[in-house]
């Protein structure tokens, strides 16, 4: 059943391309924006459109949304490399390894950590939808590091609640390219997604509130390692925010770094670890701390960039 839609275009959208005031309004991309409109589930103050018309704010829009697509139920599946730091009777903390995601969802058909657990005979909690059972915040999949996942529904709801009030020290290490200037700094700049609706977030006025704090930890010829602190936990935050500053993490090739840098430290994914992770724990109220050393991968870059 379709999802209809009726509302005014926002003054932000004035003369936006309609597919494109589409994809930002619900979230699709420009592609599927533009299917709809050729479909003729859009209507402009109740006349037909065409993708290119420009909309006017205030002018009434109606839309026949399709349904969103079902992620697929989590089945017990062994994930090689997934590394169990600490786990008690709420809670589990992982160390995830790279090319892993957080749960099952719509296009991924790789390893994921709660199939991972699943397979283990970790019992999850069951709070929330179906396949993110005990999720209560993510990593890329291929950003490597810390993880904490509930296993009782008391921690969901505890946890969940910590990272929305951020509560919780999430410490990453990142290695940019070049040397930011200054070289510790707070970014404050709100993020949505990009406007050409191809998977990518960009700094957008009117975006959500987002705040990265970075210090530098060691600088090389073409790069600087970084300690970064999150305030916020938005998509692609750390990326995107570095590559904004014109500081990309290294070997970030979605957000603009240089390939050629990231070929010689034989780095194949963005150069970006959770190091850090410090919460109070949900039941026993006190504070918890948890490290993580940098992968093999990441740290052999590091080796290289010590030795020139």
């Amino acid at each position: 059943m379709s999802d209809q839609r009726s509302m005014p275009v926002p003054d932000g959208l004035e003369g936006d391309r309609l597919d494109s005031a589409l994809a930002r309004m619900f979230g699709l991309s420009r592609t599927r924006a533009a299917e709809l409109v050729a479909q003729g589930q859009v209507r402009l103050d109740g006349s037909d459109t065409a993708k290119s018309d420009r909309v006017v704010a205030g002018a009434w829009l109606e839309v026949n949304l399709p349904p969103p697509p079902t992620a697929p139920s989590p089945r017990p599946d062994p994930v090689p490399g997934l590394g169990v730091v600490h786990e008690d009777d709420d809670i589990i903390v992982i160390d995830k390894p790279v090319g892993v995601v957080a749960h099952p969802t719509v296009g991924w058909s790789g390893p994921t950590v709660v199939e991972g657990l699943l397979a283990s005979g970790v019992r999850l909690s069951t709070s929330g939808a179906a396949e993110r059972q005990g999720i209560v915040h993510r990593l890329d999949a291929n950003t490597t590091g810390l993880m904490v996942v509930a296993k009782s529904e008391r921690a969901y709801t505890v946890l969940k609640a910590a990272f929305r009030q951020r509560e919780v020290d999430k410490g990453y290490r990142t290695l940019v390219q070049g040397h930011p200037d200054p070289l510790r700094g707070t970014i404050d700049a709100p993020l949505d997604r990009h406007p050409a609706g191809d998977g990518r977030f960009a700094v957008v006025s009117g975006g959500r509130p987002s705040v990265t704090h970075y210090e530098t930890v060691e600088a090389f010829r073409a790069a600087s390692l970084l300690d970064v602190q999150l305030e916020t936990g938005r998509t692609h935050q750390i990326r995107v925010h570095m590559a904004a500053m014109r500081h990309p993490c290294v070997g970030d090739h979605l957000y603009g770094a240089d390939p050629t840098l990231a070929a010689r430290l034989g780095v194949q994914r963005q150069w970006l670890h959770a190091a850090h992770l410090a919460f109070e724990h949900p039941t026993e109220r006190r504070r918890v701390e948890f490290t993580s050393d940098h992968p093999a991968d990441l740290h052999r870059a590091l080796e290289i960039l010590r030795e020139d």
